[in-house]
């Protein structure tokens, strides 16, 4: 391995995560930053004073492309759109689970999705990776001014979207359990004793696979819903217990192959939120992880 091919190897990590940020799945963010690979190699770097911040500024013209397109994809997507999942390592420090949970919620993610393609970018760099303006400003081809208004703009719709600081249950297992139990035996008093009133349930199926075709809100709502569809079958599943996106959550297992993932929002000691990915194409990553076939 060259000393190029070295120092690109160090900053794959970080810049795959940034890429991840920026579109919302990882396969995507994968494919970015081997992009980006050709790029640095085709590239005379031995003249690039900064290769950090040429890296992540290739990755972030790379991403918007690839941001742009998806934008125009997602009008036609069939029913809620969700991000790409990941696993976590559920044996990591509680800390580090956090961490990684406050980078890449859904609830976070949900919210970038919102904003216009330079905004999630400006803010990205800026609030998140803690980028000098002008840098930024440099990276996106636009004024230092206009990027402080792209960050700012992006800074307070985030805000009023109020993604949650995530904060562990008090006993995740044991909250994750409950939930389990509560819905493969139909036990519709002992699940919505673990919702809060204001549930929200998101269900991505992008039409391949059943699936909710809008949110559905409110504890006896979410919980006749999910009771009805163990009824249909997906009590016969096998439930493995997983972080997604560093929340607590599981992998249905069917026949041997991943068939699905949900992945639950806590407050306090209960669950706010439900996140459910059934859409075959946005289970690559987590199978992988998982050493599954998809079903």
């Amino acid at each position: 391995m060259t000393q190029a091919e070295e120092l690109f190897e160090r900053e794959r990590a970080p810049l795959v995560h940034h890429a991840y940020r920026m579109l919302g799945t990882m396969t995507d963010a994968e494919d970015v930053v081997q992009d980006a690979f050709v790029r640095w190699h085709r590239t005379g770097h031995e003249h690039v004073r900064d290769p950090h911040a040429f890296l992540r500024a290739t990755v972030t013209h790379l991403a918007l492309d690839r941001l742009r397109a998806q934008k125009r994809a997602r009008e036609t997507y069939v029913g809620p759109w969700l991000p790409e999942p990941i696993l976590v390592d559920e044996s990591a420090v509680p800390e580090h689970v956090i961490t990684i949970a406050e980078d890449v919620s859904f609830a976070f993610l949900l919210a970038l999705e919102r904003l216009s393609p330079l905004e999630r970018a400006a803010f990205l760099l800026h609030d998140a990776l803690d980028v000098p303006f002008s840098e930024v400003a440099q990276t996106l081809e636009r004024s230092e001014e206009s990027v402080r208004r792209l960050a700012s703009r992006a800074r307070r719709a985030i805000r009023e979207t109020s993604p949650r600081r995530v904060e562990p249950p008090p006993a995740a297992d044991e909250l994750r359990a409950r939930f389990t139990s509560a819905v493969l035996s139909g036990d519709m008093a002992q699940l919505t004793a673990i919702l809060t009133e204001d549930v929200t349930l998101i269900s991505d199926g992008g039409g391949k696979k059943p699936a909710a075709i809008k949110p559905l809100h409110g504890a006896d709502h979410v919980g006749r819903f999910l009771i009805g569809v163990t009824r249909k079958g997906a009590a016969q599943a096998e439930v493995r217990p997983a972080a997604i996106n560093g929340l607590p959550g599981f992998l249905l297992v069917a026949d041997g192959a991943l068939d699905g993932l949900w992945a639950l929002e806590t407050r306090g000691e209960k669950i706010a939120a439900i996140y459910v990915t059934r859409n075959p194409e946005k289970l690559a990553s987590v199978a992988k992880a998982a050493a599954l076939p998809i079903g």
